[in-house]
């Protein structure tokens, strides 16, 4: 399928769905498995999703059925495709399962191995393919008096590195770093939120 997102919208308040979700709710064991996931803002429903997972030694996927309405128009799709899974190997055994994004951009068909797909269009993908882009990288002036933000894509990637947290009873050192910068982008935060609703001066 081909689809591209057509400006530079932020992915935080996207819908999404996450292979380390999908995990947790035991999508990823060996059969089939159906379910659904709905999302909501401010308690208010914005969409839902119907799923059903297959995982053998052949063949493993999550099947997306939904209907999208497009912006444009209010003209109602129904959608029902095959997100691909990929698995990597964890260092103390066990593996991690990724998405293969669905979507073709430019007339080139992405793959790309993500965790996380986006509902910012028609059809779910990576963040590359629906050109998506993180409330944190918009921030300037006031951002800079609380030092360098880091950006959510770098806490991913940290995340996605850490193949367990814990070992013999002691804190990994990968996830000991990630504890540590995670702490940092809170302390970021709270300055950043201090300085915006510092009383004025007269």
């Amino acid at each position: 399928m081909s689809y591209y997102g057509s400006g530079k919208e932020e992915a935080d308040g996207l819908r999404k769905i996450e292979t380390s979700f999908l995990k947790k709710q035991g999508y990823f064991e060996k059969g089939w498995r159906s379910g659904a996931m709905r999302w909501s803002r401010n308690g208010e429903p914005t969409g839902n999703i119907s799923m059903q997972s297959h995982i053998s030694e052949h063949e493993q996927y999550v099947r997306l059925i939904y209907t999208s309405t497009e912006r444009s128009t209010g003209e109602k799709i129904e959608c029902d495709y095959k997100a691909q899974l990929t698995t990597t190997a964890c260092i103390f055994g066990g593996k991690r399962y990724w998405f293969i994004c669905p979507l073709s951009r430019d007339g080139m068909y992405c793959g790309k191995r993500v965790s996380v797909l986006y509902g910012a269009g028609t059809y779910f993908g990576c963040r590359h393919c629906h050109n998506l882009t993180y409330n944190c990288r918009n921030l300037s002036g006031i951002s800079k008096t609380a030092g360098q933000v880091i950006s959510i894509p770098a806490m991913e990637k940290m995340e996605s590195q850490i193949r367990r947290k814990y070992y013999a009873g002691k804190m990994t050192r990968k996830y000991q770093q990630f504890i540590k910068k995670q702490d940092k982008s809170i302390f970021q935060l709270q300055i950043m939120s201090g300085l915006l609703y510092r009383k004025p001066r007269y």
